[in-house]
């Protein structure tokens, strides 16, 4: 029997879900690959599968590793148990990829940072402390991957996965006098009138380097998020969230069972399953469209739920202290993927920054231990 070459396609979420079926598969198989089509970054440091992924624009990755094994392209959302809800997305690449009969309990997802990622995502944590005063802080992703800027005012997401625009305004205006707010987007949205002169700031960090948001995610106190991937890196990282759900089902996209996620399923009773990559359905898209239109009620219930996970309000007290990177006179700046400074709503862009050291922890000889007890100590 021939070896095995996977296609995994899709967005961040669908490649996190699929590292459990792999971790499975590989404890029965060794010679395989994985073949990322939109990127490698979630397997980069993972002890089983990072040396067998692959992207698709490797050179001479078709006559060295796919030539002389079988192609197979997991299609997670093909699976029956799948659109029936009898599974999740990581259990329906299980069933595929392990050619099993149904699901089974698989363990979260593993995403390894390293000692640079786990520092970056710390020191921004401890910026955006400072900037705001909150000791405590949320990480907030508002919309999917489907969500569109309609114009210059409006934003709209056509699979109705996304928060409306007026609910997480709501939503982020209550919780940023309490917590440290982090907006996960691209989109820059405006939180209130003259929101340079608001009291309240929010941090919009413009990163384009996912591992760096896996990281700050990590750092964080707690996310709150829709059908998207931030939900599972918190599940990577054992993270509590608050997920609210409109036009997909919790079943599917989501961990409903697990004790760290509170799942507000706004689009119960109001939704049909939409068929994504079996067939197009515009009928069943438009009975979609108002499935994550919340009442204030709705709202109130996220807030309470983000509030009841994350605690009373503490201020900041601690002595972050931002210091230049000294750069060599001959030589002008680079840019690095690992250092995206947060931007807070009052105009303000920090420039790159690091964590003034203590005494010589750079030279411990674990350090990394040392950086997730640092992490585990700002809870």
């Amino acid at each position: 029997m021939r070896s095995k070459a996977f296609f995994i396609n899709g967005g961040a979420g669908r490649v996190i879900c699929s590292i459990p079926a792999f971790e499975k598969y590989a404890e029965t198989h060794d010679d395989f690959v994985i073949v990322c089509e939109g990127g490698t970054d979630f397997f980069k440091g993972h002890p089983i599968l990072h040396n067998k992924v692959f992207d698709n624009w490797h050179k001479g990755l078709f006559e060295k590793e796919i030539r002389h094994r079988d192609c197979v392209s997991p299609e997670p959302y093909r699976e029956w148990n799948y659109y029936n809800q009898k599974c999740n997305l990581a259990q329906s690449f299980d069933i595929i990829i392990n050619n099993l009969d149904g699901p089974r309990e698989l363990p979260d997802p593993k995403i390894i940072l390293n000692k640079v990622e786990l520092l970056s995502g710390y020191n921004m944590i401890e910026e955006i402390k400072a900037g705001t005063g909150k000791d405590k802080v949320l990480v907030v992703q508002p919309f999917g991957r489907s969500v569109q800027q309609v114009g210059q005012d409006f934003i709209a997401d056509p699979s109705s996965r996304s928060f409306s625009l007026n609910s997480i305004v709501d939503i982020i205006n209550e919780l940023k006098k309490d917590y440290a707010i982090i907006i996960m987007s691209e989109i820059h949205f405006p939180l209130e009138k003259n929101e340079e002169k608001s009291k309240y700031k929010v941090a919009r960090p413009q990163i384009t380097d996912m591992r760096l948001w896996a990281s700050l995610i990590n750092a964080a106190d707690h996310f709150l998020g829709c059908d998207s991937m931030g939900q599972h890196i918190a599940k990577a990282f054992g993270k509590t969230a608050t997920v609210v759900f409109g036009s997909t089902y919790p079943e599917n996209i989501s961990y409903p069972n697990s004790k760290d996620f509170d799942i507000l399923d706004i689009g119960k009773d109001k939704r049909k399953y939409s068929p994504i990559r079996i067939s197009i359905d515009d009928e069943i898209d438009r009975y979609n469209d108002e499935s994550l239109e919340m009442t204030q009620e709705e709202v109130q219930k996220v807030i309470n739920s983000v509030k009841k996970r994350m605690g009373k309000s503490v201020a900041y007290t601690g002595n972050w202290k931002p210091t230049e990177q000294a750069t060599p006179s001959c030589c002008p700046p680079q840019p690095s993927s690992m250092s995206s400074a947060p931007i807070l709503t009052n105009g303000s862009s920090p420039q790159s920054k690091v964590l003034l050291p203590k005494e010589n922890r750079g030279f411990s000889p674990d350090l990394e231990k040392e950086i997730k007890n640092v992490l585990k100590n700002t809870k």
